[in-house]
């Protein structure tokens, strides 16, 4: 599977990458930074510069002939509102239009716990940051894609479980990074994630497991 990752050098989008190549995926790491080259080689993955928020961006030429494509870009902690919207929201949109001109049917979305529910309009940069998250999602689960859209409760860096809980109504919990990756990586490889939006935290269900009860 050829699989191209928007957010290729944030910390999940590495973790996929070495977990897609190491189960023999091409995985084209997209970085906005030359610099971060040799870590996505070093992953695994083939690095490809291309600025999700730049007005020239040719997304379509990177993705053509992908298999698939993930978004895991953001604008990350300490970025304003306006950001959160030109990559959050404007940056997911992007891949999903050079996933539709270019024939690539599957895209798992990096969503947010609570973008299912975002707060109204006037609260400070989070809620804007769900918002953007919310819309897309909205944007992804009606583009007509094989779509996958992952919000995962608050984020950590400790070592993979493998165990996780997920569904549609699921209490805040943390997750760490490297168990959001291989939910990722896992439903690439799992049909009856494909139209599904789902909220994962850290629990006691393997993986394969808990996505395989989503049917």
């Amino acid at each position: 599977m050829r699989v191209a990752i928007a957010g290729g050098h944030g910390r999940i989008g590495m973790l996929l990458t070495r977990q897609l190549a190491d189960r023999g995926d091409e995985v084209l790491g997209m970085i906005r930074n030359p610099g971060h080259a040799d870590d996505v080689r070093a992953a695994g993955g083939e690095p490809v510069v291309c600025d999700l928020e730049a007005d020239d961006a040719d997304v379509a030429a990177v993705v053509e002939g992908c298999d698939a494509v993930v978004f895991a870009a953001g604008a990350g902690p300490g970025s304003g509102a306006e950001r959160k919207r030109t990559m959050d929201l404007g940056g997911a949109v992007k891949l999903i239009d050079a996933a539709k001109a270019t024939g690539v049917e599957r895209y798992l979305m990096v969503s947010s716990i609570g973008a299912d529910n975002p707060p109204a309009e006037g609260a400070d940069v989070f809620g804007e940051y769900l918002r953007a998250k919310a819309e897309a999602d909205s944007r992804l689960a009606s583009s007509g894609l094989q779509h996958t859209i992952v919000r995962p409760g608050p984020l950590n860096n400790e070592p993979g479980a493998g165990r996780v809980t997920l569904g549609e109504n699921v209490e805040r919990a943390e997750i760490s990074r490297e168990d959001v990756a291989a939910v990722l990586a896992a439903s690439l490889r799992e049909p009856r994630t494909i139209g599904v939006a789902f909220t994962v935290v850290g629990g006691d269900t393997p993986i394969e497991e808990a996505l395989a009860a989503l049917g």
